[in-house]
């Protein structure tokens, strides 16, 4: 290890040189508060920026246990405090390096500091890392040039300023907000246990009263602000739950079984499932979706035109198609709307999705319902499709699987409806004897033989694997060529995979993470010759949930081949999600 003094030398004399000789300044440093890791530099100005990072000895953070203490909730021991101090010292650093750093200056990215953060909510990221120890930052740094030269005055300025002044302001207790800070931390706790207590009481989701979820935009994932009304529970669903730093706490409960949102339009039915599709996630103070919470494995589902599909069984929900195509491993690169729906249904269930969140507006009008003049005009001989309708209570009743829909043009699903909420100007009602009333429970609306059709495997062993094709990262001469540059498609070797229609992944952390995984499945789990036994013993489903089990055991570092600070924390579904839309025909069946 050097000393700072060393690093202040080589930056005088490698001032106004070419910018390569930057190359020189590798290594680690020690300062007076914290050490100093250059582990990349730059070779040009316009190029990817440095990377550094700084160690913080926890002795002089001083930081209380209790901050970021492992806690048990449901027996458990969960790091959601660690994770959650992790994600608010990292806020502190963007903030005061917009408060220090004096940004851009020279060529190219010159002068900038930054560090990847979360948005609304907290995700265990690598940006920040916290051990007994130390305290980590990684961020990435523009080293200033000057026509390609070294501008070593101003990097010196970077190093020797505005670094330690942002590493004095982030990251020692004594110069932060105890309050916040708690808060935060806290905030993240108690979504946490709420979360948990989801099946305890029977209920699939949570939404307190006074919560805000009217978002920003469509793209945009702050709060509204302005005039709001804010959220209040029916009395006849109100549930109060008791939480270990905010007390108690009454909203809505949606119990288990199938629900329907109902309402005219506008009035807050797809803002309610947004907010509930949100819900496994940890949002931070603030948000107004605090404490709205949903089962873990929620997955959104909807239509995706144009989606690859491989090998899966459709047939539940489609069979006998024109001239004999197998639904049992239906396989196209180009699903219809109806196809792919039931494609992700099936997929969401092999990951032990147990609550599936619906939207009307965005699903296959043919896979929700057939109304009784069309299959008065369309016999059922004619038709390949049962419509979810016919099927979504045996989904809950044989295999668990609640459902959460927002239908606004079709009644008859009030026949199988267990809770029905209507939103009226933004407020729920429960409106579920009105809708029973209503119902019609009609014998022929049913089809034919409905308990002949095939049955769902609630299973994670489907027996779809990729093949050795379709895990290949080579392009071009790069023996690995892994590329994510939006947080909704990744460059995987020769594919590209489109993520525009998973709605739940929210982070491009996320992406990068999926992106690396996936290599990482080819490379500990796919069928070699040195893992042959696992890849024939487990399912894919089995095999990526031993990889995000790793991910939360020794971080995310064992990912990616060098040290970075942009990688976020996936969930299974999304993970899975990104595998099976792999446009590739080398998927085989075990």
């Amino acid at each position: 290890m050097k000393y700072m003094n060393n690093l202040k030398e080589i930056l005088q004399q490698i001032d106004s040189k070419g910018y390569k000789t930057y190359k020189r300044i590798k290594g680690i440093y020690q300062f007076a508060q914290f050490s100093l890791s250059i582990d990349h530099v730059q070779g040009d100005p316009f190029a990817v920026p440095s990377r550094i990072n700084v160690r913080v000895p926890m002795s002089k953070a001083n930081f209380p246990l209790q901050t970021w203490a492992t806690r048990e909730i449901g027996n458990n021991p969960n790091p959601v405090r660690r994770i959650a101090l992790e994600d608010y010292l990292g806020r502190m650093v963007k903030k005061n390096i917009q408060q220090i750093s004096k940004g851009h200056r020279g060529s190219g990215g010159s002068g900038i500091i930054a560090i990847e953060t979360n948005g609304q909510k907290t995700l265990l990221r690598n940006a920040v890392l916290i051990t007994p120890d130390f305290i980590e930052v990684r961020l990435v740094i523009g080293l200033p040039a000057a026509d390609r030269r070294v501008a070593g005055l101003q990097a010196e300025q970077m190093f020797f300023e505005e670094l330690p002044a942002i590493v004095e302001q982030a990251l020692y207790y004594n110069n932060l907000s105890a309050h916040e800070l708690t808060q935060h931390v806290n905030n993240a706790e108690d979504q946490e246990v709420l979360r948990h207590k989801l099946k305890e009481k029977k209920l699939v989701a949570f939404i307190a009263n006074g919560s805000l979820l009217p978002r920003t935009s469509g793209i945009r994932d702050e709060p509204m602000t302005g005039k709001i009304i804010s959220f209040q529970s029916p009395a006849s669903l109100e549930v109060e739950v008791s939480l270990p730093n905010a007390g108690k706490v009454t909203g809505m409960g949606i119990p288990t079984g199938i629900t329907l949102i109902v309402g005219g339009g506008f009035h807050g039915k797809s803002t309610l499932l947004n907010a509930l599709e949100h819900g496994p996630y940890n949002h931070i103070p603030g948000d107004g979706r605090e404490k709205v919470v949903s089962n873990e494995s929620a997955v959104k589902i909807r239509s995706e035109d144009g989606r690859a599909v491989s090998k899966v069984n459709i047939s539940p929900f489609i069979n006998h198609l024109p001239f004999g195509r197998d639904t049992r491993q239906f396989t196209t690169e180009n699903a219809s709307g109806s196809t792919s729906q039931a494609a992700n249904i099936i997929e969401a269930l092999e990951c032990g999705a147990e609550l599936l969140l619906i939207d009307e507006d965005t699903s296959a009008t043919n896979f929700m319902i057939r109304d009784e003049r069309m299959q008065a005009l369309v016999s059922q001989k004619k038709e390949p499709i049962t419509p979810l309708l016919y099927r979504v209570r045996e989904l809950y009743e044989q295999h668990g699987v609640s459902s959460i829909i927002v239908m606004g043009g079709s009644g008859d699903y009030f026949d199988i409806a267990d809770t029905v909420i209507m939103m009226d100007e933004y407020l729920p009602k429960d409106v579920t004897e009105q809708a029973r009333s209503l119902a019609y429970n009609k014998h022929h609306q049913t089809p034919d033989k409905l308990d002949k059709l095939p049955k769902f495997q609630r299973t994670a062993s489907s027996p779809r694997k990729p093949g050795a094709r379709t895990l290949n990262p080579a392009r071009d001469h790069f023996p690995v060529k892994i590329d994510v540059r939006e947080k909704n498609n990744i460059l995987y070797g020769e594919h590209r995979i489109d993520l525009s229609q998973v709605e739940q992944l929210i982070d491009i952390g996320q992406t990068r993470t999926i992106g690396l995984m996936i290599h990482y499945y080819a490379c500990h789990y796919a069928h070699t010759e040195t893992n042959m036994q696992t890849y024939a013993e487990n399912s894919l489903t089995d095999n990526l949930k031993k990889i995000l089990q790793e991910a939360n055991e020794k971080g995310l570092d064992i990912f990616s081949p060098y040290k970075v600070g942009n990688l976020a924390m996936p969930r299974l579904y999304e993970l899975s999600a990104a595998l099976n839309r792999i446009r590739c025909d080398d998927w085989s069946i075990s």
